[in-house]
């Protein structure tokens, strides 16, 4: 690899526990602090080394406007930084800061999102981002958007509730035990559907030599895209993801040989069947191996940890290319998809 400045890596990740529910403010202060601390000491570095520092995070979630603006509270007052959010999943806010050192603006930067779940009824929460005139007033929580969609999947043949099932067993569950279960929103069952999590996470980017300095491997991103599809439920198939489809095709060409990890964001068991064939992932590629966000769903940081988890393995040497992807917005309708390598 050459020592080209716009070549970037993960050089750092941290997230915070992963748990029902925390008794710290909505801004997210008191989850962040200690992962901002723990990357300073991984890194040995301080915050005065960090030129460029991006969120995200909702103020619907929080329940307070500008509700990132007193998480910067996390960082502290001195010396002053330069910093930006979106009100979407960090791993958008992760593209953004890609893109500022892409474009030589910053040679290090500090991305993290966080989102209080239990702050107040979740389902209904995100009600608040569908089309405010015709399927917002009648409140369809996730759980219903999400249950038309694996019926829709069901009704077409292209999985099975025992397909279901098996994502949310992993590979040594017992399927036969889940499919025993009751609905919770026909045709999903607990298993199916993301828990309600608080959380934070953060990552540092760093460029070229300055990448080498601060990490013995670090994952260089070798590619980032997102695409949108449109956001009324009724004019897509639900039951596809061309947005996946058309990101992945732009990093890979069709190429999905040799990713040895993919971790996806799928917060409903049968989308990571659908991101799977949207993606085209090969049999051998191991999926989630972090159990993904049926494990943990920390709101607008669960996108920013697969890429995290992603670079964490090429860091740690027990993968040499992965692949990770994130969703925003309702049935898979923003993805973002990033390629990691490790490179000599």
């Amino acid at each position: 690899m050459t020592d080209n400045a716009t070549d970037i890596a993960v050089v750092g990740f941290a997230h915070a526990p992963h748990v029902p529910e925390t008794f710290g403010t909505t801004n997210g202060v008191e989850m962040l602090v200690p992962c901002f601390q723990q990357l300073y000491s991984d890194l040995g570095i301080t915050k005065s080394d960090i030129d460029f520092w991006c969120s995200g995070s909702s103020d619907y979630l929080a329940g307070r406007a500008f509700s990132f603006i007193s998480a910067v509270d996390a960082i502290g007052a001195v010396p002053p930084i330069n910093e930006s959010h979106v009100e979407m999943d960090a791993a958008w806010a992760l593209y953004e800061a890609f893109v500022k050192l892409k474009s030589g603006q910053a040679r290090t930067a500090l991305v993290y999102g966080f989102g209080k779940s239990s702050a107040g009824t979740l389902r209904q929460v995100l009600t608040l981002q569908l089309d405010p005139y015709l399927v917002a007033p009648l409140w369809p929580d996730a759980l219903s958007i999400a249950g038309l969609q694996a019926r829709a999947g069901l009704d077409a043949g292209r999985w099975t509730e025992r397909d279901m099932a098996a994502v949310a067993a992993g590979d040594s569950g017992d399927v036969e035990s889940l499919l025993a279960t009751p609905y919770v929103a026909d045709p999903l069952r607990a298993h199916d559907c993301a828990p309600i999590t608080d959380g934070a996470a953060a990552i540092v980017l760093a460029v070229g030599d300055r990448a080498r300095e601060l990490c013995e491997r670090p994952a260089w991103i070798t590619g980032m895209a997102h695409r949108i599809d449109t956001p009324v439920l009724g004019a897509r198939d639900l039951t596809v993801s061309p947005s996946t489809s058309a990101a992945a095709q732009a990093l890979t060409g069709g190429d999905l040989s040799g990713f040895d990890l993919a971790e996806l964001h799928a917060p409903f068991s049968h989308q990571q069947l659908i991101l799977t064939e949207a993606i085209g992932l090969k049999p051998e590629t191991k999926v989630n191996l972090s159990g993904g966000a049926l494990a943990a769903n920390p709101m607008f940081a669960a996108g920013l940890e697969r890429i995290g988890f992603a670079a964490e393995a090429i860091m740690a040497g027990t993968a040499n290319r992965a692949l990770a992807h994130a969703t925003s917005g309702p049935a898979l309708q923003q993805n973002l998809v990033t390629v990691l390598e490790a490179l000599a």
